[in-house]
């Protein structure tokens, strides 16, 4: 045999145990997974009163027996925050030193 008719031979042998393969999965024991019912239409439900007008409802006291305040303004950060004990620098090198502090590995991994 030719090696061309050999390959095709062979391509028509995997396309055969490739389709009963691709067969025997739309089969899960005795019954077809596949559906072979009809498709159903969506009908989608109809609200005759969806863009009528009507009267509005009576109002609700959502407060009940709560009293109501409220106050105008604002205040100013000076007066609601603490004060800072540490400037953002001396933070900085606070952390820097205990970086420094800390034992480094002797080994580097590099990975490309």
């Amino acid at each position: 045999m030719k090696a061309s008719s050999l390959m095709k031979a062979a391509v028509v042998v995997l396309c055969c145990l490739g389709g009963t393969a691709a067969f025997g999965q739309s089969f899960y024991g005795n019954a077809p997974v596949l559906n072979t019912q009809p498709p159903q239409m969506l009908e989608m439900a109809s609200h005759s009163e969806h863009a009528s007008q009507k009267s509005m409802a009576e109002e609700q006291n959502l407060l009940e027996n709560s009293t109501y305040s409220y106050a105008r303004g604002e205040r100013p950060l000076w007066e609601v925050a603490s004060h800072a004990t540490e400037s953002l620098g001396e933070a900085a090198r606070r952390l820097r030193q205990a970086h420094a502090a800390v034992k480094k590995s002797s080994v580097v991994y590099v990975n490309y």
